[in-house]
């Protein structure tokens, strides 16, 4: 959510971004909101006067009855008591108008970097840098469920049955590699300085609206029926939550932590061949990255999350690229994000295996989350990235470390994790 000050100062820039996320139908909401707001702030300067009106009167009151002019200070309380009514109305006004205008907001898009290529969608997102020879071997890489089969490692029928489509078993050495990838993944981050963290798997729709837009929230969380909570997607939301209606010392930034948690999606719409198996799933696990700190240091850490992740990946010898997210591919809240693509040389193409973002202060804004400095209060930024999410991980990983006699190897990095096996054989 961007400021309200901004937005009455620069309707225009705050229209161009719009226009710059081909989000043409938001347009009237900026318009609409300055209406509201010239309307708010008119109804607050009335309730203002009004206000200082009544405690002057009421000082005037008690001198007049300190001299006995009983029949003055009557007509003075009459007018006081009318006012309190016009006041009350007052009050119910500007209450209305700020939910109109706070919900409308929510709906505006943060304003994107100025680096931030302009694109409808990600067709138009640009590819940064490669990292590692991406290799295709040269015998065939069968699909990674049939991979993970050969080692009697998945069961997606029995978990059908149990829980429907969308789920899965792992079992054996797969379901063993599954955790090992986790902990390595913890492992890694808590060596590069990040606090170890597991948050709540659930969160109140206070935190929802705070860390996500409408838009992704309807599409994403499956909801707790009768009660005021709904099912994380990333432990993103409970870590940013963290920090809710909370005043921070400034020497205390940056936080820089990192979380286990299972993630629950609804995953909505129609799924490709190559979105089968394990990729894309209503439920799976995942070790996530974030930071909440001063507002020019965001730049710094964003480079530094998309790095930790590529790095970690070509610790297990898996080729990876970042691209950059155009205008169109950024949810509303992201000032600026890039993915982070694992090489298939099965389908002999990168896919996505993570997404880093700055958000500027959009959650910090919406959750309330400011910082105490030198100068004054301000909110602060935060940012998030994905470290592992072993479902698409292991699609990349087996794929990657696949040989031609079906075994798959383990890196040195990962061998202390799986007991020291140098392969999974069947």
């Amino acid at each position: 959510m961007i400021d309200l000050k901004f937005l009455r100062e620069n309707p225009e820039t705050v229209k161009q971004n719009i226009k710059n996320k081909f989000q043409d139908h938001k347009l009237p909401l900026v318009d609409e909101v300055i209406e509201l707001d010239a309307k708010a702030r008119k109804a607050k300067q009335e309730a203002d006067a009004l206000r200082a009106n009544r405690n002057s009167i009421s000082k005037q009151i008690g001198a007049l009855m300190g001299q006995g002019k009983k029949e003055e200070a009557m007509a003075l309380k009459e007018q006081v008591q009318k006012d309190a009514v016009r006041l009350a109305e007052l009050e119910t006004i500007e209450k209305e108008l700020s939910e109109k205008i706070t919900k409308i907001m929510m709906a505006i898009p943060n304003i994107i970097d100025p680096s931030v290529p302009i694109g409808k969608d990600d067709s138009s997102n640009v590819e940064i840098q490669k990292y590692g020879e991406p290799i295709v071997p040269d015998f065939e890489i069968p699909y990674h469920t049939e991979i993970m089969e050969k080692f009697n490692g998945i069961d997606l029928d029995a978990a059908g049955k149990v829980a429907g489509n969308g789920f899965y078993y792992l079992m054996g050495d797969i379901a063993r590699l599954h955790s090992a990838v986790l902990s390595y993944a913890r492992d890694f981050m808590i060596d590069r300085g990040f606090t170890y963290c597991v948050p709540p798997f659930m969160i109140r729709s206070g935190v929802v609206t705070g860390v996500m837009s409408f838009d992704e929230m309807e599409a994403m969380m499956y909801k707790i029926e009768g009660e005021d909570l709904y099912l994380i997607g990333t432990s993103e939301h409970s870590m940013i939550g963290k920090f809710i209606d909370t005043i921070q010392e400034e020497e205390k930034l940056p936080y820089t932590l990192t979380s286990y948690s299972p993630c629950f999606r609804k995953e909505k719409g129609a799924h490709g061949i190559e979105e089968r198996g394990v990729y894309r799933i209503h439920q799976f696990e995942k070790q996530e990255m974030v930071v909440v700190c001063k507002p020019e240091e965001s730049q710094l850490w964003y480079d530094k999350l998309w790095q930790n992740t590529v790095d970690l990946f070509r610790s297990l010898d898996i080729p990876t690229r970042t691209l950059e997210c155009c205008s169109g591919d950024l949810a509303d809240l992201k000032v600026k994000s890039c993915d982070v693509e694992a090489w298939s040389p099965r389908q002999k193409k990168y896919f996505e295996v993570g997404s880093c973002s700055n958000l500027g202060d959009a959650q910090a804004r919406r959750l309330r989350i400011r910082v105490k400095g030198k100068e004054g209060k301000y909110f602060a930024h935060t940012l998030n990235n994905t470290v592992a999410a072993p479902p698409r991980m292991l699609i990349a990983f087996l794929e990657n470390n696949l040989n031609a006699d079906g075994s798959v190897n383990i890196p040195a990095a990962l061998q202390p994790y799986m007991g020291g096996k140098t392969k999974i054989e069947s």
